[in-house]
């Protein structure tokens, strides 16, 4: 007789057992027969399994319910690479967070195209067609740079896949950007810094924050990580050194200068790292600390500032102050000159355009 789950048959055997079977989607020839009945707490995953053309017993691991070759698959083994990098040190923890959450979007996002229409895309065969990727990106235009992101963390999977021939190309070649960059985060003004003091006072964490952004241009996946540790004496003056975590930055050395170093020794409670929790220890993550500048910010009456705008105010007061952009370049980690060429742009037009003017102004019409 017949089951109201898709493709499963019920035969009743002269022992009078039941033998349920299912028709592999695809494949109306090719049927597979269950190991357990609808009373198991596994039937349906094993069901499902079976639509797919793989057969799976009840205490299978979870790895071999997949099936070989599809992106569910490709993601699993790209990820378990992603995550021995991780622990040798050659991918940053956030880069790994990010693309896992990425991926599962991708396997669970629904293909829109033929005979696979509505199928769990994680269950589909890796050499993915561009258009559903496209599909995939344009579903998250509303967050584009985001989906711009999750393109480009595919890339880098079919990346690896292609240089371990894997797969024989990368679907994310040639597919165009979307989001449009209003600028980023907003650089903080000199009132703006004002004001953060006067609601944050020596001594306190947010001071202590605000200083160190402000006199290294840190990032804050290196701001949670620098202490103590990173201090040198050098023809005794303290400078303080760091790699950053970003991937392509170059390492970072600078003099303390007096403010920051005052700060550091002003903190009530000193440990491993300058910027600590309110328990006293590092702050386990960047978006932990983030939402504490967050409600720092909003005590200040600056509800629309970040960290980052600090990094980009630095750059500005250094251009505006006479820094070259190779001085730039040096203080932010920068390993392009493009990258800190945002900052001197406007200022040396600025110069040009002065110094033009006087010329002009001494010529005789």
């Amino acid at each position: 007789m017949r089951h109201d789950l898709k493709g499963l048959t019920v035969e009743n055997l002269p022992s009078g057992r039941r033998r349920y079977r299912v028709r592999v989607k695809g494949e109306p020839e090719r049927k597979l027969t269950l190991p357990v009945g609808p009373d198991h707490p596994d039937f349906y995953e094993i069901y499902l399994s079976a639509r797919r053309g793989i057969a799976m017993t009840p205490q299978a691991n979870p790895a071999d319910r997949i099936a070989l070759h599809s992106i569910d698959w490709l993601v699993n083994t790209y990820l378990a690479h992603l995550e021995a990098m991780v622990r040798a040190g050659k991918c940053a923890p956030g880069t790994f967070k990010q693309r896992r959450l990425y991926y599962r979007k991708l396997c669970d996002f629904p293909a829109t195209y033929g005979r696979a229409a509505g199928t769990r895309f994680g269950e589909l065969h890796m050499d993915m067609p561009q258009e559903e990727l496209i599909a995939f990106r344009d579903a998250h235009a509303a967050t584009s740079g985001a989906a711009d992101n999750m393109v480009k963390a595919v890339k880098a999977l079919y990346r690896w896949a292609s240089e371990r021939r894997l797969t024989p190309s990368n679907p994310a070649i040639g597919i165009a950007a979307i989001h449009q960059n209003q600028g980023g985060a907003r650089p903080w003004m000199v009132e703006d810094l004002h004001a953060f003091r006067a609601a944050h006072p020596p001594g306190s964490d947010a001071h202590m924050a605000l200083t160190l952004f402000m006199f290294t241009a840190v990032r804050v996946s290196d701001a949670i990580r620098l202490g103590r540790d990173n201090e040198s004496l050098r023809d005794g003056i303290p400078w303080l050194s760091w790699k950053p975590a970003k991937k392509g930055a170059l390492s970072v050395s600078i003099p303390m200068l007096p403010q920051l170093f005052e700060a550091t020794r002003a903190s009530r409670v000193v440990g491993r790292t300058y910027l600590l929790s309110a328990r006293g220890q590092p702050w386990a993550s960047t978006d932990s600390f983030r939402n504490r500048f967050k409600d720092w910010c909003v005590a200040a009456g600056l509800p629309d500032l970040s960290p980052h705008g600090i990094r980009k105010a630095a750059g500005h007061l250094l251009a505006e102050a006479g820094a070259t952009q190779h001085q730039i370049m040096v203080i932010h980690g920068h390993a392009l000159a493009s990258t800190s060429e945002i900052y001197t742009r406007g200022v040396a037009r600025q110069k040009l355009a002065r110094d033009a003017m006087a010329l002009l102004g001494g010529i005789a019409w």
